[in-house]
Order: C-alpha cells, then structure tokens, then sequence
C-alpha cells in the first residue's frame, strides 16, 4: 500500500509543479509521477528536508525541485523540437 500512496503523492506534487509553470509534463500521468519522484529528490538534495512531510515527501522542498526540474526539461524539450 505504500509503494501506491508513494507513486500518488509523487504524482500530485508532479502536477501542482506542471501547474506552477502552466507547462505539460510529456508522458500524463506516469510524466507526473518521475517529475514528482524526481522533483523531491532534487528538491530535498537542494534544499533539505523541512514543511510538512508526506509519504516520505517534504512539500515544499519537493515542490520547488519539481517546478525546478518541469523548467528543465521544458527547455530541453522545446530545444529538440527546434
């Protein structure tokens, strides 16, 4: 059960990030869960672990690191099409 809330809350903060920056995150629902993952981690070794924790996940450190890495990939992405 918590390998599913894990992949939920991953994809939720992967979203809210998506919808931070009024970007698409490639690939639905399964993009919103690695942006999330991803995110957290990214935000968590930015910004360590502070806020409120959720399934393993800090808020607002992961947030930031997904809106970080949506930034990213969106540039990277809108390179290629180019």
């Amino acid at each position: 059960m918590s390998v599913i809330l894990y992949l939920i809350v991953g994809g939720l903060i992967g979203w809210v990030a998506g919808l931070i920056l009024g970007k698409d995150i490639p690939g639905g629902i399964i993009g919103n869960m690695v942006a999330g993952i991803l995110g957290s981690w990214l935000g968590g070794k930015l910004l360590g672990s502070w806020g409120w924790e959720i399934q393993g996940f800090y808020v607002f450190p992961s947030i930031i690191g997904g809106v970080i890495l949506v930034f990213v990939a969106s540039l990277i992405l809108r390179g290629m099409n180019k």
